[in-house]
Formats: C-alpha cells, sequence, structure tokens
C-alpha cells in the first residue's frame, strides 16, 4: 500500500528567515533533512559560510553555520493534511510513536499543529488549517 504523503505550501520563520536556519554542521544536519523530513538537497556554498539549501514541494529552507543558536528558531509548515505528515515522518525514521496534536490561532485561523526537533536543536511546527 503506498502511502500519501502531506504537501507543504508555505514555510513561516520563528526569526527571520527560512533560509538562513542556523545549524553547529550542515553536513551532519544534512541526513535528518533528505532522510527523515523529505527535503531535497539544491545546492551547497562555503561562503560566507557553510551553507545548504533545500527543497520540497513549493518551499525552500537554508541551513547556515552562522553562528546563530538553533534551539531558538525553525519554521512553521503549513501542510494539507497532518496525518500523512506525521505518517510519513515515521515510516522515514522519525524517533516519535505519536503525535502530540495542540491547536493554536493565529489571528481568526486555528491550526491543528505537532512539533518536531531536528537533531540540530530548530524546531518545526507541521500545522493543518482547521
Amino acid at each position: 500500500m503506498t502511502q500519501s504523503k502531506a504537501t507543504i505550501s508555505q514555510a513561516w520563520p520563528y526569526q527571520q528567515s527560512p533560509m538562513n536556519l542556523p545549524v553547529a554542521d550542515v553536513d551532519t544536519a544534512l541526513p535528518f533533512y533528505t532522510d527523515t523530513l523529505g527535503f531535497q538537497l539544491v545546492s551547497r556554498s562555503d561562503t560566507p559560510h557553510k551553507a545548504a539549501t533545500l527543497t520540497r514541494d513549493t518551499i525552500q529552507i537554508g541551513l547556515a553555520e552562522n553562528g546563530g543558536d538553533p534551539t531558538q528558531d525553525g519554521c512553521f509548515f503549513a501542510v494539507d493534511n497532518l496525518d500523512n505528515a506525521f505518517a510519513e515522518l515515521k515510516t522515514n525514521g522519525l524517533p516519535q510513536e505519536q503525535p502530540t496534536y495542540d491547536y493554536q490561532k493565529y489571528g481568526e485561523t486555528v491550526w491543528k499543529v505537532f512539533f518536531v526537533v531536528a537533531p540540530d536543536g530548530l524546531c518545526y511546527c507541521y500545522g493543518e488549517q482547521q
């Protein structure tokens, strides 16, 4: 049986930019993003610091060895199906048995959400508009 994947339609950063997410080591961080989160590596650079650009569906994010604190950053990913999103992550090796769903309201919009913390410390919130 082929499992349906969730589509990520938007990425909103917690801090400045989804293209400059801080990690201590890009090479160590990459496998979690490609293997578990389902992103594809688009490009790498070494200047002004080591960085990698990743893509999935219609969004891009960037990891960078920029000296920032990963525990204070991450992104909100808007998805079309939250259950499929978690099932895909679990199939890809996420070591979490069940999602801890929560409901959050932003303006007039209610989102059903769960959180994933990457091994590098960045926190990602997956949300489906209700």
